[in-house]
């Protein structure tokens, strides 16, 4: 089975004026996160503003930039909800629209145990034939899967190939799961990759940022790619002052798509209620950090 890794931007959903989708700028985002080198896509996550989508505007979002990709790279699709049946859909119907794997959040309103989050994931697992990554994300979910539990769904369940864990402190946690879990999970980091260098070094083999800085995540997984460790430090630190106020609670999208917008790659930079939009002084405090 083909390992995916590398850099997995989850992909904004630019909106016009009105709030409507803005298909054309959803394509030129497309094409300009395949120029930047990519080596692969995540929809509907948190930076995609999902949360704000219809059933509808994912289906049609889903087949337009599967479309625009042709399969030249991995796309995975976030199919988590607070019901089991209704995350089984959903990652019936990403598998459907040809996804090549699926995100999943644990439910996050009735929170069950760990029984029954693993339940929740082997009702995925038993219903679709894509991988599967579980998106661990209790800042967001308030559920907390422990290291042990990642584990043996990745060795019990058949399906479950991925982890994406945002569990600070996440290098401490990425060395805990690979440890465990070995060969039978493979890791990526989150939180708009805030501790990448420390979580690969644990051994995560990607991460999954916003769409803003790609060129640069691309640049610095090279980097270590051709063992140059001090130009991706060099790298990763010239990016720090961005990813750290872009992790302001509620803030990543809007300076996410401030800054599509002032590279040209999307016409506006609207999102969708309860989003919140940045103010004339967050302006001012992004571009400090550019």
């Amino acid at each position: 089975m083909t390992r995916f890794e590398g850099i997995f931007p989850i992909v904004n959903t630019p909106f016009c004026e009105d709030g409507t989708i803005d298909i054309d700028s959803q394509l030129r985002l497309v094409r300009f996160l395949l120029d930047a080198g990519v080596h692969g896509l995540a929809l509907f996550g948190n930076a995609s503003e999902g949360y704000a989508l219809s059933g509808a505007e994912r289906e049609q979002l889903m087949r337009v930039i599967l479309d625009e990709v042709q399969g030249r790279i991995p796309v995975f699709v976030s199919t988590g909800h607070t019901g089991t049946d209704v995350a089984v859909d959903l990652s019936r119907e990403a598998e459907r629209a040809g996804a090549d794997g699926v995100m999943v959040l644990p439910p996050y309103y009735l929170r069950p145990d760990a029984n029954g989050v693993f339940e929740y994931f082997r009702a995925i697992s038993d219903s679709i034939s894509i991988p599967i990554m579980v998106q661990d994300a209790p800042l967001m979910t308030q559920v907390t899967m422990s290291a042990p539990l990642l584990a043996r769904m990745g060795q019990d369940l058949e399906h479950v190939r991925y982890v994406k864990i945002e569990a600070p402190p996440t290098a401490v946690k990425v060395g805990e799961v690979r440890s465990l879990a070995g060969d039978a999970l493979t890791i990526f980091g989150g939180l708009n990759g805030n501790f990448l260098i420390e979580e690969l070094e644990r051994g995560a083999r990607g991460t999954m940022p916003g769409c803003d800085m790609v060129d640069q995540f691309v640049s610095i997984w090279n980097a270590r790619g051709r063992g140059d460790g001090t130009q991706a430090w060099e790298g990763f630190a010239r990016l720090l002052p961005l990813i750290r106020y872009e992790l302001q609670p509620g803030m990543g999208v809007a300076v996410m798509k401030h800054n599509l917008k002032a590279a040209g790659v999307i016409a506006s930079d609207r999102v969708r209620h309860p989003t919140r939009a940045l103010d004339p002084i967050g302006v001012c405090e992004v571009e400090r950090t550019r």
